[in-house]
């Protein structure tokens, strides 16, 4: 069967729609200032014993679409960004690192997906554009698919950094995709909706979860 150009088009708007369920706010649209675009973001908010702030800011899913492995196995990807800002007085060391394995949704069984960190890094000025800025990545999933992904990174005071993260699924959900990255003492946790994940450890000891909250 074959689709003119303008029919695949509102097939793929159409799946799009129904695979996710997310919002257009953040996305963008001709003639929409700027400024007025809001950007979804999960954020958690951690204090050290002086009241000195950690700041993990997770994004809504963007840049929805198919990639077709080496081994002909169709995915479905999607492209999020997680931000650290260290408010505390020491440098924090960061590590993130997700295995080859792929993982099952318990609350979806027959839906499997895999992690992958790629290198570029997120910046402010890309969160309005499609896929968060995040280039053309067949060539990198194609090379990193049997690999371990990882990610380093020294956040000084009063500093930030962001990274990329990008999901595959085997199939479509049956609802929401959210994920997150947070703290338990110093072990990271990456969460896909309800699976959970080790992923990492900090440096910096007895933080204490202030808050977690959805902001717009």
């Amino acid at each position: 069967m074959k689709y003119t150009l303008k029919g695949y088009k509102h097939i793929y708007t159409l799946f799009l729609i129904l695979f996710f369920c997310t919002s257009s706010e953040g996305q963008n649209k001709p003639g929409l200032p700027k400024e007025k675009i809001k950007i979804e973001t999960r954020d958690y908010e951690y204090t050290d014993a002086t009241g000195k702030r950690l700041i993990i800011q997770n994004s809504y899913p963007k840049g929805i679409e198919k990639y077709t492995d080496p081994n002909g196995k169709l995915w479905i990807c999607a492209t999020f960004w997680t931000r650290i800002s260290n408010e505390t007085a020491t440098p924090l060391e960061l590590k993130v690192e997700f295995p080859v394995d792929q993982f099952e949704l318990p609350s979806s069984p027959g839906r499997v997906f895999k992690l992958f960190l790629p290198t570029d890094t997120m910046t402010f000025e890309k969160e309005h554009l499609y896929n968060y800025g995040l280039p053309l990545f067949k060539s990198f999933l194609d090379k990193g698919l049997q690999k371990v992904s990882s990610v380093k990174r020294t956040v000084n005071p009063k500093e930030s950094s962001a990274f990329y993260v990008v999901t595959l699924f085997n199939q479509g959900l049956d609802g929401i995709l959210r994920t997150e990255l947070s703290l338990k003492g110093q072990d990271l946790f990456y969460r896909i909706n309800s699976k959970e994940i080790h992923c990492g450890k900090i440096n910096l000891k007895k933080l204490k979860l202030n808050k977690a909250v959805a902001k717009k």
